[in-house]
């Protein structure tokens, strides 16, 4: 854990720029910057902080997941379509060893039969999804508590 406390790395895939504008039907009307707020605010209350970054490469993913070995101490995880497709990102997730905690803003699994599968949940200790921007609060409780939990085996 860091020195002051645990740091956060909070992951957001491809098109999740776009939230507020995007879709609104089906993921809201908050902002990704709303979110991110939210997040650093609720990190703080629990005593860890939260570093934020949005990519739709990839690769941009990948590489900030191998990064995150040395400057995180758990991921926070919205893959968006790349959840469905990308073996990659599960293999990253599984090659650093950090704990991680999927979410999505939609319930997944109520949608289009393609969106029921994720490649990545197998490589996280848990998946919210379905709650719109609190799934990031409750993914984020989630893994504060998992890393508390398991603070001796780190």
């Amino acid at each position: 854990m860091g020195e002051a406390g645990p740091r956060i790395l909070v992951l957001h895939g491809p098109n999740l720029n776009l939230l507020g504008v995007r879709e609104p039907e089906v993921y809201g009307t908050t902002t990704l910057a709303e979110i991110d707020a939210q997040i650093a605010t609720e990190a703080q209350a629990r005593g860890a902080t939260a570093r934020s970054l949005q990519s739709n490469h990839e690769g941009a993913l990948i590489d900030a997941i191998h990064d995150a070995r040395d400057a995180a101490d758990g991921l926070l995880f919205n893959p968006g379509a790349f959840t469905h497709t990308s073996l990659a990102l599960a293999d990253a997730l599984r090659s650093v060893g950090l704990p991680c905690v999927e979410v999505h803003l939609s319930n997944v699994h109520a949608r289009e039969p393609a969106r029921r599968v994720s490649h990545v949940a197998p490589a996280c200790v848990g998946t919210v999804t379905g709650f719109g921007p609190t799934s990031y609060l409750l993914g984020l409780r989630g893994l504060l508590d998992y890393l508390s939990a398991h603070a001796d085996a780190r």
